[in-house]
Formats: structure tokens, sequence, C-alpha cells
């Protein structure tokens, strides 16, 4: 497993003389670390302390026989840290944890000559959160809405896999989309009631997830890997064992940085959505544009600018006339194969720091590339009608304009869901 860009340390400081079940802790916590697949621990005897007690801990010569100070520092990814942080303080009863976010330069276990012939086990990632058949609807909100999950695989007592669940599906067969698009009948307030019902609702997991999933098997290579990615469509794979349990989950960014060698990706975080209870608190102001007559050049270097790896296409007024993505500049243009763009867009999507040659290609705009008609919305749009309309097309990013069609800003969907969730939370409980 490769890991780069923001991530979480939790320090654990602790007693020498300190034992669980017979064992020094800082060697009981870091075996169930290791064990449990956490990137990397370490125990450190520092020289002097006091803790809660007060009680002096030194290396002086003049005490040597004071039992001295431990920290143990794990760093790992949000996902992993909230997995296994209620095992570590449950270990701990006379110590202190903390916890802060720190930015991973380099992480990975070595470099390869042929880094795609690597087995998946290589580079998956072994500690993933699962749901059971029966967990209710409710958790799935707060996992794959609140919280940024983006896929939440389904086992049952055994680890094996049966489902896979992403917001989509929580949106096409939790009953949502009847809810919200549905029954133009009802009034926003209405519909923010059946937004706030998802809590109350009887469906479970088993109900709603996708079946079968295509899974890898972990000596599976990274180039099948990324074969079947390309085939049919998808971000990422559930990794299972030969009785079919479930031993990790491997993304596209995964794949990309086992070429580009531990990359920092935006997509590995799980990023929190934005807060608020209208579109103009949810969007994102920070839009990257272009005109029409922007170069290929021109359009790489404004996806590069912002993590959102879209660029909107404007007129001199700032009217919004398309959209452009990695994606778009891929399928359509005709230097889509060049090495030199490629790698322009491989570090796009790993967010690669690294300056790359300007290319030189012309004949092509951004006109001539971009998606059109734009799917947009008004910056004053309820949300329920922002998630209708968001849901009917399948967009995760809409842009927001003004009365007159001049672009705001880009609403997310995963912003806009947990804006109607917490709004909607707040009108049960007022």
């Amino acid at each position: 497993m490769q890991m780069q860009g923001k991530a979480y340390r939790v320090i654990v400081y602790i007693g020498e003389d300190d034992h669980y079940r017979g064992k020094p802790l800082y060697m009981a916590l870091l075996e169930m670390l290791r064990r449990e697949g956490a990137s990397g621990a370490t125990a450190t005897r520092c020289m002097a302390g006091f803790g809660a007690h007060s009680r002096m801990r030194t290396s002086s010569i003049i005490d040597l026989s004071a039992q001295l100070p431990i920290k143990v520092e794990w760093i790992d990814n949000l996902e992993e840290i909230e997995r296994m942080l209620p095992v570590v303080r449950a270990m701990v009863d006379d110590g202190l944890i903390t916890s802060e976010i720190v930015e991973v330069v380099q992480y990975a276990p070595g470099r390869h000559r042929d880094p795609l012939a690597q087995p998946v086990r290589a580079i998956m990632r072994s500690g993933v959160t699962t749901v059971a058949p029966s967990t209710p609807v409710a958790d799935l909100v707060s996992l794959l809405v609140q919280r940024g999950y983006r896929s939440l695989p389904v086992v049952d007592a055994d680890q094996r896999l049966l489902g896979i669940i992403t917001d989509g599906d929580l949106m096409r067969r939790a009953g949502l989309l009847t809810r919200l698009g549905l029954q133009d009948q009802l009034t926003p307030e209405q519909l923010q009631d059946q937004v706030a019902a998802l809590h109350t609702m009887p469906h479970r997991a088993e109900e709603i997830m996708t079946k079968p999933v295509v899974t890898v098997q972990p000596e599976d290579t990274v180039r099948q890997v990324a074969a079947l990615m390309a085939k049919h469509m998808l971000k990422r794979l559930p990794v299972v064992d030969g009785a079919g349990r479930l031993v990790g989950l491997v993304s596209r960014v995964d794949v990309l940085r086992t070429v580009e060698y531990h990359q920092q990706t935006a997509e590995a975080e799980a990023t929190a959505p934005k807060a608020g209870a209208t579109v103009a608190e949810l969007m994102n102001t920070e839009v990257p544009t272009v005109h029409p007559e922007a170069t290929l050049e021109d359009i790489v270097r404004a996806l590069e600018s912002n993590y959102q790896r879209r660029v909107v296409v404007v007129d001199s007024e700032h009217h919004v006339l398309g959209i452009l993505t990695d994606g778009d500049l891929l399928h359509r243009s005709r230097h889509a194969q060049d090495p030199g763009l490629l790698r322009r867009l491989r570090n796009l999507v790993t967010r690669q720091k690294e300056l790359s040659v300007t290319l030189p290609y012309a004949g092509e705009n951004a006109g001539q590339l971009m998606t059109e008609p734009v799917i947009s919305i008004r910056v004053d749009t309820p949300l329920v009608d922002a998630l209708r309309l968001t849901l009917r097309h399948q967009i995760k990013r809409m842009p927001v304009v003004d009365e007159d069609g001049r672009l705001l800003g880009l609403l997310g969907r995963n912003s806009l869901l947990n804006g109607l969730v917490n709004a909607s939370a707040a009108r049960v409980e007022g």
C-alpha cells in the first residue's frame, strides 16, 4: 500500500511499566495495529516526563529505577484511524491519546521495474469499512453522505462479500428517488420531511446493494485490475480470497500510484462535504474557467489549478457555455494517446506536483471539446430541487449561476446531500 497527502497521526503517551494482558502495552499496541493492517507505527522511549498522576519518569543516572515514558506514534488515513482508534482507547487505561492532521510526503514499500506486474495484494488497502446485510439506511446515510465514504462492501458474518453500496445505490434504491423526484406535487417542506424520513426508513443494506460484484483476487496483477476497471467503467474493486471473503479494496488511484509511485490524490482522501443550508453556502466558489478559444494547454493548466478536475467554459461575460473534464479530453481529443498529454492527465488525477512539458498542440479548442449543453442551477434553487436535478441527470457537480446565467460556483452532490440531511434533522429536532 502507498500513501501520500493528508493523513492523521495518533500519539499515545504511556509508561514503560504499563502492561496489557501480561505484555508491555507499547508492544501490545504495535502488534494490534500491525495485525489490523495499520500503515505504520513506532514506539519511542522518552528521556523524561510526567502525566496525569504527576509522577516524574526519567532516564537520569540518579534515578535509574524509574520506568521511562513511552510514546507510540501511528500514522494512517482517516478511515483506518476511525476503525482502530476505539480498540486503542480500550487498551490504554492510564495514558494520553492525541490526534492531528499531517501531510505525508512519502510512504511506499519500494520501486518496481514493472509496477503493473505486481500482485494486487501489494497495493490494496486491507482495512476496509464494511456493513452487514441488516445495516439500516440511517447508518448508510451517515457513512456515505455525511462522512464521505465512497463505497461500502456488504459482508456476512464470515466476511464473505455479498454486495456493495455507493451513494448512487442509496439514491436509486432506498426510495429517495420516489420521494424526491419524482413527486412534483409535494411542497419543498414536504420533500424536506421525506429526506428526514431516510433515518426511519425500513430499508436495509441487503435490499439496496449492487450484486453481483466485480472482484479481483490478491494474486491478480495490477495490469489485470486496470483492464477490469476499464472494461466495467469502475473506480474501485473489492479484493476477495478463494472463499469469497473480503480481504481488501483497490481503487483506480491505487493503480495510478503504482505507475507514478506514491502520489498525492484528492480522491484517496475522504473529503468532508461542505456544511450549509442553501446552494450559496454549499457551493464551491473556486472554479477554474476558460474561454471557448482556449487551447489544449490552457485547458490542462486550468484542470491542474483545482482539485475538482472540471473546467467551466464561459464567454466574455462569464455566462456558462460548457464544461470540460479530463475524461472529455481522453474521449474527444485527437491527441488523447500522446504520452505528454497522458502524463499531464495522470498527474492531474494523482495530484502530482511537478513541472510538465508544455503541450504544443494546435487546432483544438475548448469550444470543440466541451460538453454542452450544461445542466446548471440558479443560486436561489431550493436544495431539494437541486438534488432532484442532480439525481435525474446523474451529475456529481453542477455549475451554479445567477439570474443572468453567469457562473458563481460548483455544487457537489455530496455537499448537497449533507446539507439536506442536516437541514431535515434540524427541522425534526426543532
